[in-house]
């Protein structure tokens, strides 16, 4: 279910969209127009990382599959260190979004989890963080940045993330496989 937006002045919209509204007024003195894309309510997500493929589980019992995510430049393998450029692997949540992204709209993945730290101090290195679902660069003119590209993030269209960001509530399971 999506939170309620200041405390009841809202109800019917998410926290994210209410942010996302109120800059997008100030900024251009009007309420932002909605996504042309709209996925159900999400209730699970599944990244599959060889695939480049996210499918949607929705709240309504579909499914959606999202195909061409892009991924960090390092791909293969588990996200184990900074500065590795992959992207994790494992179950995270979706535990909160940025409106005022360097990319357009981003998701924060939950990373790293307890095990991830200890495992990267035991070599002494850092495990990393700040992994997102995000759009493309603010400053990219226009479509994607081909290929993988992100320090281990998973980067969707502009479109998609928003329509993601609209259906995806805060503490929502994201499972990353291989």
């Amino acid at each position: 279910m999506g939170r309620i937006c200041f405390r009841l002045l809202v109800p019917v919209m998410t926290y994210r969209r209410c942010i996302l509204i109120l800059a997008l007024a100030v900024l251009t003195g009007a309420a932002a127009p909605a996504p042309a894309l709209r996925y159900a309510e999400v209730d699970h997500i599944v990244v599959a990382k060889a695939a480049r493929t996210m499918t949607l589980y929705g709240a309504d019992g579909s499914v959606t599959v999202i195909e061409h995510v892009q991924l960090g430049d390092t791909p293969a393998g588990p996200k184990q260190f900074e500065g590795d450029e992959r992207t994790p692997e494992g179950s995270f949540t979706i535990d909160y979004g940025n409106p005022n992204s360097a990319y357009h709209l981003s998701l924060h993945i939950s990373y790293p989890r307890p095990q991830d730290t200890a495992y990267a101090r035991a070599l002494g290195r850092s495990p990393g963080g700040l992994i997102f679902i995000h759009g493309q660069p603010n400053d990219w003119p226009a479509g994607r940045v081909p290929g993988d590209w992100t320090d281990g993030c998973i980067a969707l269209s502009d479109e998609q993330i928003e329509a993601l960001w609209e259906a995806v509530p805060d503490g929502t399971p994201i499972e990353i496989v291989p």
